[in-house]
């Protein structure tokens, strides 16, 4: 009986939906999606690439299955469609990727449908290389507690989560927060 109340009112730091669900009718076709995205291809590991923990992951400009693969320096975002702030974010990191001398940005969204990603990407005009981890086995292993949550890859393969900011407003704010590492907090 303890225990039950305890339950309810541990406090959440925000509610993640269930992960979509396997199901036995035929996926949907996402052509025209994937046209309308117009998404640049994804990095992949068969291009020497450093592998960034092993998952397998969707490229959502082409539906390729994939291990999640990225040559640092490079900006690993983590958002997902359900998420307010990563609607805000996105364009500011596309605005970003735009500037001549910015490190690569990578989409990487979880806990989503494949269609409901693509119409987000489409309707803010995002064109970001993005893969698509559906059933988030790369926000548990990242332990990415809250959304979005965006990593700067090293030369040397290391990944650190930015913490300062957890959101992007800017661009001059993705620009320091690669400059300086994003280990500062």
């Amino acid at each position: 009986m303890m225990v039950a109340a305890v339950v309810a009112i541990w406090p959440r730091s925000e509610p993640a939906p269930a992960p979509p669900e396997e199901s036995t009718q035929t996926t949907p076709d996402l052509t025209k999606a994937r046209a309308d995205a117009a998404l640049p291809a994804c990095p992949s590991a068969e291009n020497g690439l450093a592998d960034l923990r092993g998952i397998t992951v969707e490229c959502l400009a082409d539906g390729a299955s994939t291990k999640v693969a990225v040559k640092g320096p490079a900006l690993v975002n983590m958002w997902a469609t359900w998420c307010p702030p990563c609607k805000a974010e996105l364009p500011v990191l596309a605005e970003y990727a735009a500037q001549p001398d910015a490190v690569p940005v990578i989409g990487l969204a979880v806990e989503s449908r494949p269609a409901d990603a693509l119409e987000l990407l489409t309707a803010l005009k995002v064109k970001l290389p993005s893969f698509l981890d559906e059933q988030g086995r790369a926000r548990q292993q990242l332990r990415a507690i809250a959304l979005p949550a965006s990593y700067l890859v090293g030369a040397d393969g290391t990944v650190t989560l930015i913490e300062n900011p957890r959101v992007f407003r800017s661009v001059d704010e993705v620009r320091q927060a690669v400059g300086q590492g994003g280990a500062h907090g």
